[in-house]
């Protein structure tokens, strides 16, 4: 995950710079900005006393080839939504490559634990049921911040909800007795995957906090875009550029993208 979500943060920063000396106006992309300012800022309050510390401290005590054997790990795990969700866009060469990263990994790579599909050349998708449900052409909505979960969209909660359909953590505590032990089995590995993603992004992060003029814009800007790239596979239709183009010039300077 180390280099996973840092381009798209430096996009976010260079977005909100470029269109800092514009007159403020109505962004029709964030109706809801007075909710979604007071959710980051309580989102900023969790993270700077609880999730940061424990960042942190699991940066300091994780070897690297640990951290990185964490990341590998998840990361296999999030392989089986992506060909399920290939297949559900109808990407059946793109949905074999991905099962047999996910096998290839699986078993020669320990669990996921090594990442041998990247050694011999199997390429490393990323899809999700939010851009499955943009594939079929459900529109995003405008921009939400979720209490704890961040930046999102109407269409970005649903599919959280298909994502979690399609995680096996989901269901691994069903079958385990006695109850709490299989609790721990549900949520324990969400709450390292988080914990580990957050470590991976403590070195970006200063360069939100250190140059970014507006936080909401930034993170708003960056989130928009890497899923409008993403629901896109990389192709975004010309008609997203103009409506950027003439965002940048009447308003606040946003990306028009469809998230995530």
């Amino acid at each position: 995950m180390r280099e996973g979500k840092k381009g798209w943060m430096i996009v976010g920063l260079l977005t909100v710079l470029s269109g800092c000396a514009t007159t403020r106006g109505v962004d029709p992309k964030d109706p809801w900005e007075g909710w979604n300012r007071g959710v980051q800022s309580f989102n900023d309050g969790v993270d700077d006393y609880v999730m940061k510390p424990v960042a942190k401290g699991y940066d300091w005590v994780m070897p690297d080839f640990a951290d990185q054997a964490v990341t590998n790990f998840f990361s296999n795990v999030d392989d089986i939504g992506v060909c399920t969700n290939d297949v559900l866009q109808g990407k059946l060469v793109q949905s074999g490559q991905d099962g047999a990263r996910f096998l290839v990994n699986t078993t020669i790579g320990v669990a996921g634990l090594i990442d041998v599909g990247t050694m011999i050349d199997l390429p490393k998708h990323n899809e999700d049921f939010d851009q499955t449900l943009g594939y079929w052409g459900v529109p995003t909505g405008p921009y939400l911040v979720l209490p704890f979960f961040g930046p999102s969209s109407p269409r970005g909660v649903f599919g959280m909800v298909g994502d979690a359909a399609m995680n096996p953590f989901t269901y691994a505590g069903i079958y385990i007795n006695p109850n709490w032990i299989g609790a721990a089995v549900s949520i324990g590995p969400g709450a390292l995957k988080v914990i580990d993603a957050r470590s991976d992004l403590l070195d970006m992060e200063k360069v939100a906090t250190e140059a970014a003029l507006d936080r909401y814009e930034f993170f708003k800007n960056a989130y928009l875009s890497r899923r409008n790239y993403l629901v896109h596979d990389g192709k975004v239709p010309d008609e997203d550029v103009l409506k950027f183009d003439e965002m940048q010039g009447g308003g606040r300077g946003p990306l028009d993208p469809n998230p995530y």
